[in-house]
């Protein structure tokens, strides 16, 4: 049958599954949008404030879902808006699909009227970018994206329209959508090799990362920590995989992780990487991590392998296919002295005090997950109250812990708890943790929120600075406090009204449990904005380039 461009777009997105489009309309894209109309819902449409809040909306889906995310924009200023949650994708391996417009064929590179080379602006931060030339090449490019971005290392991909390729007419056939590319085997040998390390260590460690919770791995490394009485430490983007409560976890480790999680990197003989990167945040000084130990590496990424440090064993691959043939080659081991030393540094772990007459991060975060139950999903913000979210809440289990990792983008908390809200529906709590920084950022979709009814209950860190930056200052620059106390009168709960949702304000733990008690039964967004000192900080902390003699503590 003979589509134009437009249909094509609309019946492509409708063959490989797409339920939700995030976007933004504009004048080189309204051909889609009209053909979108036309389709009577097969694919719907979310309007966010800005394109950059569809971005991480349609991230938010992803991460919350493990689908492919989609985003639409115009040309122009409305591409480029686009860039900054590419490159938060691209950085988090989340599979995200973007479609530009641009302006007609004939025209480009002349600077026309909201024209930007986007393909190149892209390049850097997708894992492919192209511009279609011809709309008999429409089909099977947008094909091939999805195709791309689930495919090994899974990634943002985007694909540039030119106008007067929605109202271009051709054949269209359809077609099944292609699964993603199968990745290789892990190979057998190296697998061998990677058992009779772990096997043989006294002092084995297990380091996994967002990788596990791409690959759905979640499970068999449960399975394998618990066969082979294996201890494990955790990234970021790795929170819940394993239980917070598993005595086995033992939290995260790195730049805020815990003394007992690093401690057990410097003290162990072997260490199984699984889908983490040993990024500066976490091998803050490469040369001496996990300096004692036989590292093995599984990773998807061959590049990654190796890249900061060293790997005695490499095992390229996807992360559920090599521990699912690596489980039934380890021996249950009696780790028992390991875990004495291990529970004697817990002991030595950072603490928080606990009060009552004012609001401290930890209680928050604490009431919050006990309040709101094992099923809720977390967004966060960037900046202190991401650690403090990663440090204190009760992650449960895979996917319900979603944040920039990798760029640490802020302002990605609201467009992404959208994406994730709408994903899950309404049945799934979605909260929302910032500061009040970040939140400044990103306000504006509150519209959005509102106009679809979306439940989300944001929880507003308010110290009135910007507090990571600011507690480096403290430490790091003498109390010169440069551009981190912006001296901002916002009444987020008059903003909140001005909005149409339900905004309150908390100084106490006290009232803090009695407002996320009345957030949780209302049907629509609600802020709640806590009141919390101006000197918290993110504590423990090893400085950039430190060792664990460097960890800061009080």
């Amino acid at each position: 049958m003979k589509l134009t461009g437009a249909q094509i777009f609309v019946e492509t997105l409708a063959e490989q599954g797409v339920e939700l489009l995030f976007g933004y309309p504009g004048g080189t894209v309204l051909n889609l949008f009209d053909a979108l109309y036309e389709s009577a819902g097969r694919v719907k449409w979310v309007l966010t404030a800005d394109e950059c809040g569809a971005a991480h909306a349609a991230d938010g889906y992803a991460r919350a879902t493990g689908r492919t995310g989609v985003v639409l924009a115009t040309s122009g200023p409305g591409a480029t808006n686009l860039v900054t949650g590419l490159a938060t994708a691209h950085m988090d391996s989340v599979p995200l699909v973007a479609f530009t417009g641009n302006v007609s064929t004939g025209v480009l590179g002349l600077d026309g009227f909201q024209e930007a080379y986007i393909e190149g602006i892209a390049m850097p931060v997708t894992k492919h970018s192209v511009t279609v030339r011809r709309v008999e090449d429409l089909a099977d490019t947008i094909r091939a994206a999805f195709r791309i971005a689930q495919s090994g290392r899974k990634g943002p991909v985007l694909v540039d329209i030119p106008k007067d390729l929605t109202t271009a007419v051709c054949e269209f056939t359809p077609r099944s959508p292609a699964a993603a590319d199968t990745p290789p085997k892990p190979d057998a040998e190296a697998l061998a090799q990677a058992a009779a390390v772990l096997n043989e260590a006294k002092r084995p460690l297990v380091y996994f990362g967002g990788g596990v919770i791409s690959a759905g791995a979640a499970p068999l490394l449960r399975q394998l920590v618990a066969k082979a009485n294996l201890p494990a430490v955790h990234t970021l983007m790795a929170a819940g995989a394993l239980r917070w409560d598993d005595p086995m976890n033992l939290g995260m480790l790195g730049m805020h992780g815990r003394y007992s999680a690093n401690r057990a990197v410097e003290e162990a003989d072997a260490l199984l990487c699984v889908g983490a990167r040993f990024s500066d945040r976490v091998a803050l000084r490469p040369e001496g991590f996990a300096r004692r130990a036989r590292v093995v590496q599984i990773d998807i990424d061959e590049s990654e392998i190796g890249k900061n440090v060293a790997a005695d064993v490499s095992v390229p691959g996807d992360a559920a296919a090599a521990l699912e043939a690596l489980l039934p080659l380890l021996r249950p081991t009696d780790r028992t002295a390991w875990m004495e030393d291990l529970r004697a540094w817990q002991a030595k772990d950072y603490r928080p005090r606990t009060e009552e007459t004012f609001l401290q991060p930890h209680q928050i975060l604490e009431d919050i997950s006990s309040m709101a139950g094992e099923d809720a999903v977390y967004v966060t913000d960037v900046g202190q109250h991401q650690m403090w979210s990663a440090q204190y809440l009760h992650h449960t289990a895979p996917r319900q812990f979603l944040t920039s990792g990798g760029l640490g983008t802020m302002g990605f908390g609201y467009g992404a708890a959208i994406g994730a809200q709408l994903a899950l529906g309404r049945q799934r709590r979605v909260v929302m943790l910032t500061g009040d920084g970040s939140f400044h950022m990103n306000l504006n979709e509150a519209c959005t929120a509102v106009s679809y009814g979306l439940p989300i209950i944001t929880v507003i860190f308010n110290n009135q600075v910007l507090g990571m930056v600011r507690q480096w200052q403290t430490l790091f620059y003498d109390h010169r406090y440069a551009a981190t106390d912006p001296c901002r009168a916002t009444d987020f709960v008059k903003v909140a009204e001005g909005f149409g949702l339900k905004g309150w304000r908390c100084e106490t733990p006290r009232q803090f449990r009695e407002v996320f008690q009345k957030a949780l039964q209302e049907d629509g967004p609600v802020w709640i904005d806590c009141a919390i000192g101006k000197d918290e900080v993110v504590l423990p902390m090893i400085p950039g380039g430190g060792g664990l003699e460097d960890i800061i503590m009080t």
